[in-house]
């Protein structure tokens, strides 16, 4: 990996009872964002000790490659129209690998 990669990682907490309609959503929204030529992967991870905790994991080549990420329909659409409303809470880290 290039030490320009952005890595991302994001914690939801789901509203109780919206977690279905989530992962139907970011179903869409992965299958879309792995396509973007930036984009190195785009992994969901679901909480064992809490099933309405999701953790999103992305690698990027670059800033300019997030950036392009969020600023694309599919993302605007999909996760900031569709998903945040059926969050409880949203924490996002960018990151870069040291080693």
């Amino acid at each position: 990996m290039d030490q320009n990669n952005v890595f991302v990682c994001a914690k939801w907490q789901v509203k109780e009872g919206k977690l279905e309609a989530v992962l139907q959503l970011m179903k869409e929204a992965a299958e879309k964002s792995t396509q973007e030529q930036g984009n190195l992967f785009y992994n969901l991870h679901q909480s064992q000790e809490d099933h309405n905790t999701i953790i999103l994991y992305e690698g990027y080549t670059d800033a300019h490659a997030v950036e392009t990420h969020r600023n694309s329909e599919h993302f605007k659409n999909i996760v900031v129209e569709q998903v945040v409303p059926l969050l409880e809470n949203r924490e996002v880290i960018l990151m870069n690998r040291l080693f």
